[in-house]
């Protein structure tokens, strides 16, 4: 049997939950042809047929989660050498200890524990502990049912639903930052009364944070923590933070600092049309530099925005408010936007968040 593996789905996208199969067992498949639809962290994806074929098996059904590079679809004929089948099913025979050669002495531990590479990163990702579980497979091999059992047995005992589809990648993208990241928020304020209208800054804030970015361009960047390698982006991707009832969705508005007002209106509109409607296409949720959360839309002044690695900064916006202000010993009421920016102090210094938000303010209080 050839096995076809879930493709490279883009930027950071590791995984996917399988939603709707089109084809089953047995059915001819010509190249191209819809074989499947997936949700990853970003978008509803449809994967077609690589080439024309019988369907021997498809792996998964609707809900299950499948990692780049594990078998998605098998089609009739003799397998290929080079075919690497990431998830080994129900126990297949492993008589020797090839999983176990050159184990590093921080993982001598684990040597008594017998399983495959990807019943391992199975169990990693459900929170299951491999020594705890007696194998069901060959001379005690621990297979993918004995661990999903067992994550399945927990989940009984708490009760409550999986999460699914975007908010599982949120708690996985939340919990990731929060395991890296060392995150510091500064607060500000901008003073819009030279505005003729206050009430819409989403554009502004934009072209605001383009300009900042020309003045601490650090903000702008991408980090890699494990390797240390910091990243300069020459343009503004901005993520732009959308609200659904499915969860959050941050697609991509490119090059911010070289678009007028009026194409960066159209791009948001657009973006956020194809959000609402979840048919945005991956490649338009990927590569941003630098988010911008306009919470305020909603409710809020201040808050702590988080920091999505690779990314070192984040904006949040809170709701515009109308306040007492002192000019030259008069008190006026100006309508005031609250300003949050969060920034990976790995990176970022204490003097170059305050030099970005310092120039943030005085763009946004500009006549417009």
């Amino acid at each position: 049997m050839k096995h076809f593996k879930l493709p490279d789905l883009g930027e950071g996208l590791q995984e996917a939950e399988i939603v709707h199969w089109y084809v089953q067992a047995g059915e001819q498949v010509k190249a191209d042809q819809l074989l499947v639809s997936v949700e990853t962290a970003k978008a509803i994806v449809d994967i077609p047929a690589p080439y024309d074929g019988v369907v021997a098996k498809t792996y998964g059904a609707a809900g299950d989660i499948l990692h780049v590079g594990e078998p998605l679809l098998g089609y009739e004929g003799d397998a290929d050498a080079g075919t690497v089948v990431g998830r080994l099913e129900g126990g297949g025979e492993r008589k020797d200890d090839r999983f176990f050669v050159g184990a590093a002495p921080s993982t001598r531990e684990h040597l008594a524990v017998r399983a495959t590479p990807a019943v391992r990163q199975l169990a990693r990702q459900l929170g299951v502990e491999l020594g705890s579980l007696s194998g069901s497979g060959s001379d005690g091999l621990i297979t993918r049912s004995d661990v999903e059992a067992a994550a399945s047995a927990e989940q009984s005992r708490f009760g409550g639903e999986k999460l699914r589809g975007v908010r599982r990648s949120m708690a996985l993208n939340m919990a990731r930052s929060h395991a890296e990241v060392v995150p510091v928020t500064l607060f500000g304020d901008a003073d819009l009364h030279r505005w003729a209208s206050a009430r819409e800054p989403l554009i502004r804030l934009a072209q605001a944070m383009a300009a900042a970015c020309a003045v601490e361009p650090v903000l702008n960047s991408g980090f890699d923590g494990r390797s240390l390698l910091l990243r300069h982006s020459e343009q503004l991707h901005l993520g732009i933070a959308v609200d659904t009832p499915d969860g959050l969705f941050v697609p991509v508005l490119r090059d911010v600092g070289t678009r007028s007002a009026e194409d960066l209106k159209d791009g948001i509109s657009r973006l956020r049309a194809d959000v609402q409607a979840r048919s945005i296409p991956p490649q338009e949720m990927m590569g941003a530099t630098l988010t911008l959360s306009n919470f305020g839309t909603l409710f809020g002044r201040y808050a702590n925005p988080v920091v999505i690695p690779p990314q070192v900064a984040i904006l949040a916006a809170g709701v515009i408010r109308d306040e007492p202000v002192a000019v030259k010993g008069e008190v006026r009421v100006h309508p005031i936007l609250p300003l949050s920016l969060t920034f990976d102090h790995r990176v970022v210094t204490g003097g170059e968040a305050a030099r970005f938000l310092k120039a943030l303010v005085q763009a946004l209080e500009l006549p417009g």
